[in-house]
């Protein structure tokens, strides 16, 4: 297997091979499919990163509610039908 270093300095022996307007042409096709893919991801429904973990965080303290009133429903539940003295 080859160095990181070895694969770097071959890397960079093929970039400085290819012709400058190969260069230009691969770079102007990057940002044209960037630009593409920007556009049709933002057609879609999605959230940020950071309104989902805020989402997430929400849920999770309304499930500990619900089961802390689950618990507390149950505990009156079991008062109520106790017979009385």
């Amino acid at each position: 297997m080859l160095e990181p270093k070895k694969l770097e300095e071959l890397a960079k022996q093929v970039a400085d091979s290819i012709p400058p307007g190969v260069k230009t042409m691969a770079e102007g096709v990057e940002s044209k499919v960037k630009q593409v893919l920007q556009s049709q991801l933002s057609r879609l429904d999605f959230v940020s990163r950071e309104e989902f973990d805020v989402q997430t965080m929400v849920l999770q303290r309304t499930r500990e509610k619900l089961e802390a009133l689950e618990a507390r429903v149950e505990e009156l539940e079991k008062q109520v039908n106790q017979p009385k003295a």
